[in-house]
């Protein structure tokens, strides 16, 4: 009867454990959410510090239903205590280990980046303090960037013109090199003895072998519509 009671408390106890582990892995999605924020608000918002409560206090509780575990199970060591519950123990007691180191480092993440936040405004108000304190330096810097961009405009321009010139050189030098060929072959074709007489044949046998050709076709067509 002992034995069965005590299995009816680790199966109840353990569900405890496993809906609070859910539990913490949703709260830690949230809570990861504020360190990635955009615009992380200079203090912490209420939204944010209730999450960070929230996941304290179901650690806690989770701290307490492990101890209860162990000590259901040390209780149950003489009479039938297996090697599957002392697995599911030592599984719970480091996943809440884990999660508790979890939530120091979100913690430490989030501090750090709400202080670069606050750091970068912080800056931004010093500098406008500045400007709204000193005009004529806030015009001489306003001058200053203008002229940079200016300048940058400049440059860009240049770069451009500097492309079009190689460009340009470019296509003048494969316009030389081809009249250089073109003479080269010109040179040579009036160096060789009777090329152009023989180009000049071949290309009027060719003009021979186009009308012979063509007489043909004709003639196969007349003979073609005559027989029909």
């Amino acid at each position: 009867m002992a034995s069965a009671t005590g299995g009816q408390g680790w199966a109840t106890l353990l569900k405890q454990a496993r809906n609070l582990e859910s539990q913490t892995e949703k709260l830690f999605h949230t809570y990861a959410q504020y360190a990635t924020a955009s615009n992380i608000p200079p203090k912490p918002t209420r939204e944010e510090q209730e999450t960070e409560a929230r996941l304290g206090e179901i650690l806690g509780k989770r701290e307490t239903v492990v101890s209860q575990l162990g000590r259901l199970l040390d209780s149950e060591a003489s009479l039938t205590s297996s090697a599957m519950k002392q697995s599911n123990l030592s599984l719970h007691r480091d996943k809440l280990a884990d999660h508790r180191r979890d939530l120091v480092r979100l913690r430490n993440n989030l501090a750090d980046a709400r202080n670069r936040a606050n750091l970068l405004h912080n800056v931004h108000d010093d500098i406008n303090t500045y400007r709204a304190q000193n005009p004529e330096a806030a015009e001489a810097e306003y001058m200053l960037g203008e002229r940079n961009r200016i300048d940058n405009s400049h440059n860009m321009v240049d770069g451009v013109l500097a492309q079009a010139y190689a460009t340009n050189d470019s296509f003048n030098l494969q316009r030389e090199t081809l009249a250089s060929i073109n003479r080269r072959i010109t040179l040579a074709a009036s160096q060789v003895p009777g090329l152009n007489t023989l180009i000049g044949k071949i290309s009027a046998r060719k003009r021979r072998d186009g009308l012979i050709m063509g007489g043909f076709i004709a003639f196969c067509f007349i003979i073609f519509f005559f027989f029909m």
